[in-house]
């Protein structure tokens, strides 16, 4: 990383851990909600970016995440660490459990099996008595969204660390071959089930956590909400949109699309949605790469960059 690539990252962290001194109530609450994007996000592109496997399975993790902290804080009476912890080893038993059969697939199979999983795990927490079935549950409020705001900065930093790792390690090298050539990695010596299986969790545990602190945040929980395959699906267009397999495009993504759907929600309800689309669709056709690829190829073809994806995406 270049020196005003560092300075840049460090002036970022510094405005957006000031936001709760200098911001109102309604941005504290919209960064909350921008930032746990972010984490699931970033937690996405570990096994969609870096590993190449486009999975629709990591909103499992974010309701798993958050019943752990509901039946925890609820029907054990422990505290909201406890809650996290036990929502993450829930994650790591399913994407272990799970993860071996499953990423046995490739390509749209593996997609379609995980779309199936968020159906499957609400209709099963729907008939468990201990997470409150279709009812759902309501945990203690706690009215402090400076803390729940510096939680969920600290896990957005934790994870892209994480992710930054993944760059330079021989981990992240192992996944990065397996997306370009899976078979040729496994020729190398590396062992894919295990990689992939160890992306998986690790992806799921971003997302556990992520889920735990927003379940504690708007102090309810149900299984229509927890396991919102919608949300998942916003986890990949932010990814995409910021650069799939780069450090920093799934942040740049969640943030400047939480705040392109805020502006348009407030601005133009009726149809925000239809211009929220548009938004992702000029951006799939002029940048397929995400922002984090335009930055560097629009110096380098300029205006030509544009006309090259419309070409290739579109004519």
């Amino acid at each position: 990383m270049k020196a005003w690539q560092r300075a840049l990252v460090v002036v970022a962290l510094l405005v957006l851990a000031g936001v709760p001194w200098y911001g109102s109530d309604v941005l504290l609450q919209f960064g909350i909600n921008a930032l746990l994007l972010a984490v699931l996000a970033q937690g996405w592109n570990i096994i969609g970016g870096y590993t190449g496997y486009a999975s629709f399975g990591n909103s499992v993790f974010y309701g798993l995440g958050g019943y752990g902290v509901g039946i925890a804080m609820l029907q054990w009476h422990q505290p909201f660490w406890g809650g996290m912890a036990f929502g993450v080893a829930m994650a790591l038993v399913f994407a272990f459990l799970l993860g071996l059969p499953v990423l046995r697939l490739r390509g749209h199979y593996f997609a379609i099996a995980t779309l199936a999983l968020a159906q499957v795990m609400a209709a099963i927490v729907s008939n468990v008595p201990l997470a409150g079935q279709n009812i759902g549950l309501v945990l203690p409020p706690l009215n402090n969204d400076r803390l729940f705001y510096g939680l969920s900065l600290a896990l957005l930093v934790i994870a892209t660390v994480v992710v930054y790792w993944l760059t330079r390690s021989r981990f992240g090298f192992g996944l990065i071959a397996i997306r370009e050539n899976e078979e040729g990695a496994a020729v190398m010596g590396v062992n894919t089930t295990l990689y992939k299986v160890l992306a998986f969790a690790l992806s799921g545990v971003f997302s556990a956590l992520a889920g735990g602190i927003h379940a504690y945040w708007i102090t309810f929980l149900d299984p229509e909400s927890a396991f919102d395959i919608s949300l998942n699906v916003r986890m990949i267009i932010m990814t995409v949109f910021g650069g799939a397999g780069t450090v920093f495009g799934p942040i740049v993504g969640a943030l400047s699309l939480s705040a392109i759907s805020e502006v348009l929600s407030s601005e133009v309800t009726s149809i925000a949605g239809l211009f929220f689309g548009l938004v992702i669709v000029a951006a799939v056709v002029l940048m397929p790469r995400g922002l984090a690829d335009l930055a560097r190829r629009v110096r380098q073809a300029g205006w030509r960059y544009f006309a090259e994806n419309v070409r290739a995406n579109w004519l």
